[in-house]
């Protein structure tokens, strides 16, 4: 008899126990179906709708740290200004993850993993660059977003182009 009042003790204090366990990794949430409207508004240039999902004092840290934070006001501003030098931009749908943690901490992160697909305007030169954002949520709102990704071949090809637009130039005036 004592046996099988232990078992039944253990199978209820198990039980409880599950039951109190909070989710700390999903792939669907609220916080996730507000990051894929971030980015279908960024895909589609709503700079206006982007903005709506973030919160007023927001810092956001894309290939910077905290030092160097923007407002979402200011990557809006940023956002527009490459809006024209580009014919088209788009995460490639295959190559979109997402995924919620919750930090031992307590804190709510959605995790974004994509690769970003774009035209340049000046070369029509297709770009494929891989790109990390993550972004803390507090109460529905993105309060702090961090994005990771590498420019450098657009760059250095803006640069060139730079280079041969004043070359020519030069040689025009000689």
């Amino acid at each position: 008899m004592k046996r099988v009042l232990f078992l039944g003790l253990a199978i209820v204090l198990s039980l409880t126990a599950c039951q109190k366990q909070e989710k700390r990794y999903t792939q669907q949430s609220p916080e996730i179906d507000t990051y894929k409207k971030v980015i279908t508004a960024y895909e589609n240039r709503d700079w206006e709708a982007l903005a709506s999902h973030y919160a007023d004092t927001a810092k956001i840290l894309n290939n910077v740290t905290m030092k160097e934070a923007q407002t979402i006001e200011q990557l809006v501003e940023m956002d527009k200004e490459d809006a024209t030098l580009f014919a088209s931009w788009r995460y490639v749908p295959e190559s979109v993850e997402y995924e919620m943690v919750v930090t031992d901490k307590g804190q709510t992160w959605v995790n974004f993993w994509g690769h970003w697909e774009a035209t340049l305007l000046p070369n029509n030169k297709t770009y494929v660059i891989p790109a990390h954002i993550t972004a803390q949520f507090v109460e529905g709102k993105i309060v702090r977003e961090d994005g990771y990704w590498d420019l450098s071949k657009i760059m250095l090809d803006m640069q060139a182009m730079q280079q041969a637009e004043t070359s020519v130039v030069n040689d025009s005036i000689n």
